[in-house]
C-alpha cells in the first residue's frame, strides 16, 4: 500500500516555488555577469552603450533572413529567388495546379523585362511536335543524343548530401533528363537512378587524378566505361565564383567522400582557382582533345564569361585547327550566384550575369561559323519556363539548373549551404537533418519538377507559333528599354539572328 502524505500538494508548491526562486536569481546573475562583460569591452560600441540589450540585434539580424521571406518581403522583390519563383517551383515538383487568377503580380515596366510575343494563330495541340533530339558531339566515338531540354546542373557528392544525390538521380533518370556530377567525382549515389549523367572535371581533377592531382587517362577511361556517363565537361568556372576554385569544408569530407575525390577526409578541401595546365585558349583546346581521345564522348567546357577576347582567339584556333578539335558544347553558366560556398566579392561582382553572356557567346559562334558544331548549354537562375524559354529565345540548346533543384527536393532558402547545417537535409552531412529528406518522395518530385517545366516551355512556345521550344527566336520575345518601350530581341542582335537559319 502507498502511504500518500496529507501535505504533498504544499510540499510540490514549496519546491516549485524554490526553484522558481532559483531560476530568477540565476537569470539576474547571468544578465549582471553580461552586464559587466558589455560595459567593459571596447569591441562592439552597441553592447558598450546599452549592456545587455545591446545583444538583441545580432539575435534579431540573425533571425530578420528566415521572417523576411514569410513576413516581410513583396512576392517578386526577394533575392536571389522570390517568393513567386519558389512557389512555382514547389507547386510543379508537387505535380499541383500551377495556375493563377486575377491577374499578373509581375511589373512589366522596369528596363530589361522580357515578354513573349504571342501570335493569332497559335499552334494547336494536334499540330505540335515533340521535342527534338539533338546530337553532341557527332564526331566522338560514342556521341550523345538527347531531346532533354531541362536538366540538372553540377552539384557535388559532398557539396549535397548522399540522399539528395539519390534523389536528383531517380528523378532525372524517370523524366529521361541528365544529371551533372558537379566537381567532386563520380559517386555511387549518381549511378543508382541509371540516367544520363554529365561527368564534371573541376580544377582538382577530383575522381580523375593521380596521386599527385594531375589528370589520369587511366581514370578517365574508368569513369567513360560507365555506359549512362554521357559527356565530360570542364569546369573552367562557375557562377558563384568565377575565377576561384571549389570549397568543401573539412567537416563535409567524409572517408567515402574522401575516397570518391582522392583527397584527404575530414580536411579542408580547396581546389586550384584554374587548371594549372591549361593557360591558354590553345591549352584549353590541348586539354579537349587530350579527354575526348581517352574516353570517346563528347567534352565541352563550362564557364561563366567576362573578358570574353579569348573567345575570338579560342574560336579563330580551332578553324586553324579544323572543326574536329573545338569543344562539343559551352556551358555559359551567370555570374549572380550558384549553390557554392564563395566570396561575397565574387558572388556580387565578379562576371557578366546570363541575360549578357548568353547571346554574346551564341553571336560570336555564329560569327565564326560553330554555330552548328558547338551546342550551347545555358545556366543560371532559369527555374521558370520563362526564364528558360528565354534562353531558347536567345539560342541556346538545352537549360540547366542547379538552385531550381534544390528547391524541388525541399530547399527553403536558408542559406546554409555553406555550412553542415542545412535544416532540409540537402547540404549537410548530419544523419539526423538528412532524415527529413526521403530520396523516393524527393526523386518524384524531381520528375515532376522536369516535366512541368518541359510542358509550359511548350505552351509558351506554342502561344508564339512555332510547334516546339528549340524553334522559339529572338523575334519572338521583347525586352523593356530605357524609353519605357520594347523592343525585339533580334533588333538588338540582329547579325547572329540573320545566320541563324544555317544553324537549325
Amino acid at each position: 500500500m502507498i502511504n500518500i502524505s496529507p501535505n504533498l500538494g504544499v510540499e510540490i508548491v514549496t519546491y516549485m516555488a524554490i526553484a522558481f526562486v532559483f531560476l530568477i536569481g540565476g537569470g539576474v546573475l547571468f544578465a549582471a555577469v553580461l552586464y559587466v562583460v558589455d560595459i567593459t569591452q571596447t569591441e562592439h560600441a552597441i553592447r558598450r552603450n546599452y549592456p545587455v540589450i545591446g545583444r538583441f540585434r545580432y539575435f534579431f539580424e540573425h533571425m530578420g533572413t528566415f521572417f523576411r521571406q514569410y513576413f516581410f518581403a513583396m512576392d517578386r522583390e526577394e533575392m536571389p529567388f522570390n517568393r513567386e519563383q519558389r512557389n512555382y517551383v514547389y507547386r510543379a515538383s508537387k505535380d499541383v495546379d500551377t495556375t493563377v487568377a486575377f491577374g499578373s503580380t509581375r511589373d512589366l515596366n522596369p528596363v530589361g523585362t522580357v515578354m513573349f510575343v504571342n501570335c493569332p494563330f497559335p499552334t494547336l495541340e494536334e499540330d505540335a511536335a515533340d521535342t527534338s533530339g539533338v546530337t553532341i558531339g557527332p564526331d566522338c566515338a560514342t556521341p550523345f543524343t538527347t531531346k532533354s531540354l531541362f536538366n540538372i546542373s553540377g552539384m557535388s557528392y559532398g557539396a549535397i548530401s548522399d540522399v539528395a544525390v539519390t534523389a536528383l538521380s531517380r528523378g532525372a533518370a524517370a523524366a529521361g533528363a541528365w544529371m551533372n556530377t558537379g566537381e567532386g567525382g563520380l559517386s555511387p549515389f549518381h549511378l543508382l537512378g541509371g540516367g544520363d549523367i554529365v561527368f564534371q572535371i573541376g580544377t582538382a581533377k577530383y575522381g580523375v587524378r593521380d596521386e599527385d592531382g594531375n589528370l589520369c587517362d587511366d581514370k578517365l577511361r574508368e569513369v567513360a566505361a560507365h555506359q549512362r556517363v554521357r559527356m565530360f565537361e570542364i569546369k573552367l568556372s562557375q557562377g558563384a565564383k568565377p575565377g576561384k576554385g571549389g570549397i568543401l569544408p573539412g567537416g563535409k569530407v567524409t572517408p567515402q567522400i574522401s575516397e570518391i575525390r582522392g583527397i584527404p577526409a575530414g580536411q579542408d578541401s580547396i581546389s586550384p582557382n584554374r587548371h594549372p595546365e591549361v593557360d591558354s585558349a590553345a591549352d584549353l583546346l590541348d586539354l579537349i582533345s587530350r579527354v575526348r581521345a581517352a574516353t570517346g564522348k563528347p567534352v565541352g567546357f563550362k564557364v561563366v564569361i567576362g573578358a570574353f577576347g579569348w573567345l575570338e582567339t579560342l574560336f579563330e584556333e580551332i578553324k586553324r585547327r579544323g572543326l574536329e578539335s573545338a569543344p562539343d558544347f559551352i556551358t555559359v553558366d551567370s555570374a549572380d550566384g550558384g549553390t557554392g560556398a564563395a566570396p561575397s566579392s565574387l558572388i556580387d561582382y565578379v562576371g557578366l550575369p546570363i541575360s549578357e553572356s548568353l547571346p554574346l557567346l551564341v553571336d560570336l559562334l555564329v560569327a565564326h561559323g560553330l554555330r552548328d558544331r558547338v551546342k550551347v548549354i545555358a545556366s543560371g537562375k532559369l527555374v521558370t519556363p520563362a526564364e528558360a524559354a528565354w534562353a531558347l529565345c536567345v539560342g541556346a540548346d538545352f537549360c540547366v539548373s542547379a538552385r531550381g533543384f534544390m528547391f524541388a527536393l525541399g530547399c527553403i532558402q536558408a542559406l546554409q549551404c555553406n555550412k553542415n547545417t542545412c535544416p532540409t537535409g540537402i547540404t549537410t552531412h548530419n544523419p539526423r537533418l538528412q532524415k527529413g529528406l526521403d530520396p523516393n518522395d524527393k526523386a518524384l518530385r524531381v520528375q515532376h519538377y522536369i516535366e512541368n517545366m518541359t510542358h509550359e516551355i511548350g505552351v509558351i512556345a506554342h502561344s508564339c507559333g512555332v510547334r516546339e521550344p528549340r524553334l522559339l527566336r529572338r523575334y519572338h520575345a521583347r525586352m523593356v528599354t530605357a524609353d519605357g518601350r520594347s523592343v525585339p530581341l533580334d533588333s538588338m542582335h540582329p547579325d547572329a539572328e540573320a545566320n541563324r537559319a544555317g544553324a537549325d
